[in-house]
């Protein structure tokens, strides 16, 4: 479990994301946080999140 990184309330550790839906659209609005975790997904299941993680997992 990880902490958002406004509010801290408790995210899935699995998010690709670093913070909350609340507090997300409330900083970019429903249709950019739409996108942005659409984006973050998608780069995630390529494996580009992982780039730099050497051994790591």
């Amino acid at each position: 479990m990880k902490k958002c990184i406004y509010c801290k309330t408790d995210i899935s550790s699995e998010s690709v994301i670093d913070f909350c839906e609340r507090c997300g659209v409330g900083v970019w609005g429903v249709k950019m946080f739409k996108t942005i975790k659409d984006n973050m997904e998608e780069a995630k299941d390529k494996g580009n999140l992982d780039q730099g993680l050497i051994g790591i997992k």
